[in-house]
């Protein structure tokens, strides 16, 4: 049966003793006297560093532009003009 008037059950946060704070204020261990506010599970959660930022995906980068058709019939045109400049021994004459 639990005691009610012995106020709340704690449990010290440096020595691991339990203890009930007999409805004080403050509940302070009576084995090492550490004050059961300043416990570090009482303390806000520290805000995140801002150092850096967090990995984002880049997009990816554009790939170079293929070569417009105009340059590749001007390829072939080069092509077939130097075929036609051949001069054969037979034409000579």
């Amino acid at each position: 049966m639990p005691a009610k008037d012995l106020g709340n059950k704690h449990v010290c946060f440096k020595c691991g003793s339990k203890f009930y704070d007999l409805r004080k204020p403050e509940a302070v261990c009576p084995k090492c006297g550490a004050d059961q506010k300043d416990s570090p599970a009482n303390r806000p959660a520290p805000e995140p560093r801002r150092g850096r930022l967090a990995a984002v995906p880049r997009p990816p980068e554009p790939a170079p532009p293929e070569p417009e058709p105009e340059e590749a019939e001007e390829a072939e045109d080069l092509e077939s003009f130097e075929e036609d400049e051949q001069v054969t021994p037979d034409d000579e004459d």
